[in-house]
This record gives structure tokens, C-alpha cells and sequence, in this order.
């Protein structure tokens, strides 16, 4: 009996344009989105914070999934590198200090794991979605026979252009609320689920090298 390979098991067609093709013919595209200190703002910053996401949220007519990814951060290559200016540090007192710093540092990580947080937003769209002429805004269904078989040249960029649109909105909505954010690219993507499937490798910083035509 043959082996099942793990691309049977994940839901995942392909990775193209910048855009995850789904195996139903649904499209995802994937912000990165920056942090910000919300503890060392002033209240009155807070709620303006909380007032313009609230406000995003209820702006949205469509679903988004937002993944918070923690990683721990292999600092080895950055104790390293302190560990060689401590030996080219010709004053006794600066290479003291350094010698100190990078045992400071390396205490420091010894009762826990540094970890490094990415924060994601999922943003949805799929060929059923299609805008009526309707005044009304609403969106009909597109019937399952339409769509059967492999996705379409024209489909994909038809959806594509949707889910673009998309994005953009979203981003624009966090810009208000301070956050930056910018869509990954394909090469992006396909690095981000490999290290999802991979964490020991991408921990040290190990990715495997894509060929050019994948990356475009």
C-alpha cells in the first residue's frame, strides 16, 4: 500500500502571485502586521486605539483570521559575534564590559526561551463570491458546477483582484489604528507554512533555497 504524502493532508493547492490557492478554489492572502506598546500609552491613546479597531471590526463585511506565531529566538550567531568584538577589544576596561554584557545575556536566556512574535491577518475571498447589480449590495452564490475542475487563468485573476481589494482595506483600516502591515509574497508564504511544519530548522534559521521560478 503506498504512503500518503503530507500535501494530501493539507488543504493548501498552490502558492502563486502571492496568493494561497486553497483545494476548494478559495484564495487567501496573508498581512504581516506590526506591533505596538500598548501598556506605555497614555489612556487617553488607548481608547483612541480602541475606539478606530472597534471601528475597523465593524467595517468589515467578510470574515479575517488573525494568527499570533511565537518563535523562539536562536540568539547563538549574536552571542558569537559579541564573543569576537570581546577579542578584538584592545581596551582592557571595554573588553571587560563586553566579557560582562555576554555573560549578562547569556544568564539572562538560561532560565527561559526568548521568544519573537509575529502577528498575521488572514484575509478571504472565493470564486462563489461575486457582486450583484442589486442596489442592495448583497452577494449571490455561484452554483458548485461553475467552478468545478481546475481553477481558471481569468477566474484566478478575477479573484484575485477581489482579494487585493480586500487587503488593501484592511490595511487600511489598521493604519488608522497605528499599525503597519504589508502582504507576503509567494516565497514569503511558502516559507512561513514551511517553518510552521519545520520549527526545530527554522529555529536556527534553516530555509530550504526555492528555486527562481517558484519565488516570482
Amino acid at each position: 500500500m503506498p504512503k500518503a504524502s503530507t500535501q494530501q493532508f493539507l488543504e493548501i493547492s498552490q502558492i502563486k502571485e502571492g496568493v494561497i490557492v486553497l483545494k476548494n478554489h478559495a484564495l487567501r492572502g496573508v498581512l504581516m502586521v506590526s506591533s505596538l506598546n500598548f501598556a506605555l500609552k497614555s489612556e487617553e491613546e488607548q481608547n483612541a486605539i480602541i475606539y478606530q479597531f472597534q471601528s475597523f471590526l465593524n467595517s468589515l463585511d467578510f470574515s479575517l483570521q488573525i494568527v499570533v506565531q511565537s518563535r523562539k529566538l536562536n540568539i547563538t550567531g549574536y552571542l558569537d559575534k559579541i564573543k569576537e568584538l570581546e577579542k578584538k577589544q584592545k581596551n582592557e576596561l571595554l573588553k571587560v564590559q563586553t566579557t560582562d554584557y555576554r555573560n549578562f545575556i547569556k544568564e539572562l536566556i538560561k532560565g527561559g526561551s526568548i521568544m519573537a512574535k509575529s502577528f498575521f491577518i488572514v484575509v478571504p475571498f472565493t470564486l462563489f463570491e461575486t457582486k450583484t447589480k442589486k442596489a442592495t449590495g448583497l452577494k449571490e452564490l455561484l452554483k458548485p458546477s461553475q467552478i468545478a475542475g481546475t481553477l481558471t487563468k481569468s477566474q484566478f485573476q478575477r479573484t484575485k483582484s477581489q482579494l487585493w481589494q480586500r487587503m488593501e482595506f484592511v490595511a487600511l483600516g489598521l493604519r488608522r489604528t497605528g499599525l503597519r502591515s504589508v502582504p507576503l509574497n509567494t516565497s514569503e508564504l511558502i516559507e512561513l507554512f514551511w517553518a510552521y511544519h519545520h520549527p526545530a530548522e527554522a529555529e536556527v534559521g534553516y530555509y530550504p533555497e526555492l528555486p527562481p521560478e517558484i519565488t516570482k
